[in-house]
């Protein structure tokens, strides 16, 4: 499932790169960068948008523009790029291939132990084929930190909370939004006879998780600069915290300098995941259990607590896919279901097929 769903992609991306012409987007110069081209277009078409603030980071460190990265991702292609000898749009891909294949692998291991085979063979393909799937091969941390996530849950599960905790601590290294699997791996360590030494043992996260001020201190000379880099992505906290976020969804729509057209399909494509996503989230909650839904949960709030002054759910398809208990309760919801299945792979395909040409054009996708 892994390697016929990436080589399948990788395909499209280069056809699409390659048949359609003009081939690039017109503006694509303005935010194109020598550091994003390494070895041509087989390797170059997956290096797009934010690829850019992470190669910067692999090869030069932080900036307060780049602060919003966090630095588990870059730093490991700063290590395997100088073993690449200098390619490190190679090294992102390597890292984002290993870190998806392990994904998938896990997804897999979680889902038998919550569903039956078919369960958990349902789960990974609507992985495979979710509509933002392809950043699990860009130059991106979503594979990484989805690995990190689905790893630090089956240690919990198995009772081994120092693992847990040093796994999220690295997640949250990964993104911000590992913060979510604190409270919900805290449900699973309660649980437990010993509570108190498991909830101890999960809190390794914290330290962990501190070594980012430390770099940013070390580098920027501010350690609090990844809280501050939000206002340079015209992204401000809310103060009704996730409802702001949804309240600016549905009363804003047309941000300056859009067609209002390009406008609505956006703003229509982030409501739609959001409405999905809830409605997921519930059922994850219900079927499989308080950590499963609270992490959802948690994991949908922060962006939305953050929304964007332009496009208020920026990026919202592209956040649902590392939230895995996602996968799960569409599994759940396709069990004895065929023409669910049918709909859902046939829907995610469709709309994967789109973003992979939106993707190699250098036209924005998330």
């Amino acid at each position: 499932m892994y390697f016929w769903s990436r080589a399948a992609i990788w395909s499209a991306a280069i056809f699409a790169l390659y048949w359609f012409e003009p081939n690039r987007h017109p503006r694509a110069d303005k935010w194109d960068s020598p550091l994003i081209h390494d070895l041509g277009s087989f390797t170059d078409v997956w290096a797009r948008w934010d690829s850019v603030f992470f190669m910067r980071i692999a090869e030069h460190g932080y900036n307060s523009a780049s602060a919003a990265f966090y630095p588990l991702y870059p730093g490991l292609v700063a290590v395997l790029g100088r073993i690449f000898y200098g390619h490190y749009v190679l090294a992102g891909i390597v890292i984002s291939l290993a870190a998806g294949l392990g994904a998938f692998l896990l997804l897999h291991r979680l889902a038998l132990q919550r569903l039956d085979g078919a369960g958990a063979w349902r789960t990974v393909v609507y992985l495979a084929v979710f509509p933002m799937s392809l950043f699990l091969q860009a130059v991106y941390s979503e594979s990484l930190y989805l690995l990190l996530v689905l790893a630090a849950f089956l240690a919990a599960e198995r009772g081994s909370f120092k693992s847990a905790g040093l796994l999220s601590g690295l997640a949250i290294l990964t993104r911000v939004t590992g913060i979510a699997l604190l409270p919900a791996l805290a449900i699973l360590a309660w649980r437990r006879r010993d509570r108190l030494r498991a909830l101890l043992a999960l809190a390794l996260a914290v330290p962990v998780a501190a070594a980012y001020p430390l770099v940013l201190w070390q580098q920027v000379g501010d350690p609090w600069a990844f809280w501050n880099a939000q206002d340079l992505w015209h992204r401000h906290f809310s103060v009704a915290g996730p409802f702001g976020g949804i309240w600016e969804a549905l009363t804003h729509w047309t941000p300056s300098n859009a067609g209002p057209q390009h406008a609505i399909a956006v703003n229509t494509e982030g409501l739609v995941a959001l409405v999905l996503f809830i409605a997921l989230t519930v059922v994850a909650w219900r079927r499989f259990g308080a950590a499963y839904g609270l992490f959802a949960a948690i994991s949908l709030a922060i962006p939305l607590s953050y929304p964007s002054s332009r496009w208020p759910l920026l990026s919202l398809p592209r956040f649902g896919l590392v939230i895995f208990p996602f996968f799960l309760a569409l599994a759940a919801l396709a069990a004895e279901r065929p023409r669910v299945h049918t709909a859902i792979v046939a829907g995610s395909t469709l709309f994967l097929g789109v973003a992979v040409v939106q993707w190699a054009l250098w036209q924005w996708v998330a």
